[in-house]
């Protein structure tokens, strides 16, 4: 069941990439006051002036009584040279603004009761239309009407959004440190297995562990992950919800493994009582219950944008951690065949599945923005606000996201060269934070062509190739390739045998020394004797 979950979750980590929002300000005024509301344009159909004093102002006529899909039951006379306001619905939104341009209309505002989204037709249609069109909240309508009455007058313009901001910064800060934890958090556990009960007991793999070994489970686990993008694509409006549940349950348990053991690490007192010959751990009772609280939480206010996103952050930081130390790969190889496939992967459904799809949007995209009506967005991204943002008091807060699937799948890789660097006995940890640094790299260049390029980016395009390059620079400068290649067997034989570290008075796998294994090793717990080599 656990191993379902995670694999679920795992392939739906990759479907989140940043999007350009085209949300524009309505300034409505009279001779008295004024106000702005938040509107959505398309910028290929009808580009909209930057600035206020700039923006054409026009008088409003309310026709709100109609979805305007043909022009019967409507004056001329009464439309010429206004801003028109109607109802969305029924017809398309190129029709729509066709039959106000024919009526003599200056601009289009469609008024909606169902979230906005951006106006689109076929290409063929935007050069028809050369009036701007927007949507508006209903609501937002109502409220101008009241505030305004009927002499109100209206620009429309978009503000340019600011290209560097400094939530980017804090985003990095959050990848690179939950990389970099999880990564020792994975190498930590690997030197308490191999230490044993005290470094006496025998070093066996955690059974809730998974183990990735098999080049050809690696291959069906990502045709499988592209199989679920797939389905997730036709049969969005009701999969984003188990996604949801299974997100909230998941990341409920990731926190109570990582609450848990920083209360382990700081010795905290369980307590415990016994009930029809069960014992119950109260700590763990009442962590259990505050996690799952937590995740309800998140689950009943997710799309409270205010602040939601601070509860979304940490339930994500934590399942990341958890699955970074619960989910191993067993060698060099491994990582290679794993991460390679899932670049390939990313890149694929970003840019070549438009060539495939009707509206030429990519599989991944489609899937991260869902259905435009739906409201509902899959949570497996790390959100933080843009601190720049000029509309977030108006259409909502803006946010600078990132995927878990680009913090889990090169920290898999940072979680290898940390459980390496415990099995060559490195006491610099050079294998890992190398790594660490690769990964820091990687995103900085990921950032820096996103800003340059004004759209989001694969960021496994070159966050593989860093940490990858990477860990493979540094086995070979220190003439550990072979070693670093093979890994270690005693995860995927599930041997009763310590792997020998270099120094130490325990037994080396055979894999590691490129020799048979001596006798000596074979059945004793306290290690060779004195100047005897195994």
């Amino acid at each position: 069941m656990e191993r379902a979950v995670r694999f679920i979750i795992l392939s739906v980590v990759f479907f989140v990439s940043q999007i350009n929002c085209q949300e524009a300000i309505l300034h409505i005024s009279n001779e008295n006051t004024n106000k702005e509301y938040c509107i959505v344009y398309n910028q290929s159909w009808t580009p909209l002036s930057q600035t206020l004093d700039d923006a054409l102002q026009y008088p409003v006529v309310n026709m709100t009584s109609t979805v305007l899909c043909n022009p019967s039951g409507v004056t001329p006379d009464v439309v010429k040279g206004k801003a028109l306001v109607v109802m969305r619905g029924d017809c398309d939104f190129s029709k729509k603004a066709l039959v106000a341009q024919g009526l003599g209309a200056t601009a289009l505002l469609i008024a909606s009761k169902i979230p906005l989204i951006t106006p689109s037709a076929n290409a063929t249609e935007y050069a028809k239309i050369n009036i701007p069109l927007a949507l508006m909240r209903y609501k937002d309508f109502i409220e101008a009407q009241q505030v305004f009455g009927e002499g109100m007058q209206v620009k429309l313009y978009a503000p340019p959004n600011p290209k560097i901001d400094a939530s980017i910064v804090v985003m990095l800060l959050i990848a690179i440190i939950t990389v970099s934890l999880g990564g020792f958090w994975s190498g930590a556990c690997e030197r308490e297995r191999m230490n044993g009960d005290g470094g006496g007991g025998e070093s066996k793999a955690d059974p809730k562990e998974l183990f990735l070994y098999s080049p050809l489970k690696v291959v069906i686990f990502v045709a499988m992950m592209c199989g679920m993008l797939v389905l997730m694509y036709f049969f969005y409006n009701v999969m984003v919800y188990a996604i949801i549940a299974i997100f909230c349950l998941a990341s409920a348990s990731a926190l109570f493994s990582c609450i848990d053991a920083v209360m382990e690490k700081l010795s905290c007192p369980t307590g415990s009582f016994t009930i029809k010959n069960c014992t119950f751990s109260v700590r763990s009772l009442i962590l259990a219950a505050v996690c799952i609280s937590v995740a309800v939480v998140w689950g009943v206010y997710r799309n409270e944008d205010r602040w939601i996103w601070i509860l979304q952050d940490f339930l994500g930081v934590a399942f990341c951690l958890n699955f970074l130390k619960t989910v191993s790969l067993s060698n060099f190889k491994i990582c290679v065949i794993l991460l390679s496939l899932l670049l390939v992967y990313d890149v694929f459904f970003v840019f070549i599945t438009p060539f495939f799809t009707k509206n030429g949007v990519s599989i991944m995209v489609q899937v991260a923005l869902g259905p435009d009506a739906s409201g509902e967005k899959l949570p497996v991204v790390m959100r933080v606000p843009r601190f720049s943002a000029w509309a977030q008091n108006l259409c909502g807060m803006q946010f600078s996201i990132l995927g878990y699937g680009d913090i889990i799948i090169p920290g898999l890789m940072v979680a290898y060269c940390s459980r390496f660097d415990v099995w060559v006995n490195s006491s610099k940890k050079i294998y890992f934070i190398s790594c660490c640094i690769a990964y820091l790299l990687g995103m900085i260049v990921t950032f820096a062509v996103m800003l340059l390029s004004g759209m989001g980016q694969p960021a496994l395009l070159y966050l593989v190739p860093f940490t990858l390059t990477a860990s493979a620079v540094v086995a070979a400068c220190r003439g550990e390739m072979r070693q670093f290649w093979a890994g270690t067997t005693y995860m995927v034989l599930d041997s009763s045998r310590e792997p020998l570290l270099p120094g130490t008075n325990t037994c080396i796998p055979p894999s590691f020394l490129q020799l048979p294994a001596s006798p000596c090793c074979q059945g004793r717990s306290d290690g060779p004797i004195e100047g005897e080599i195994c």
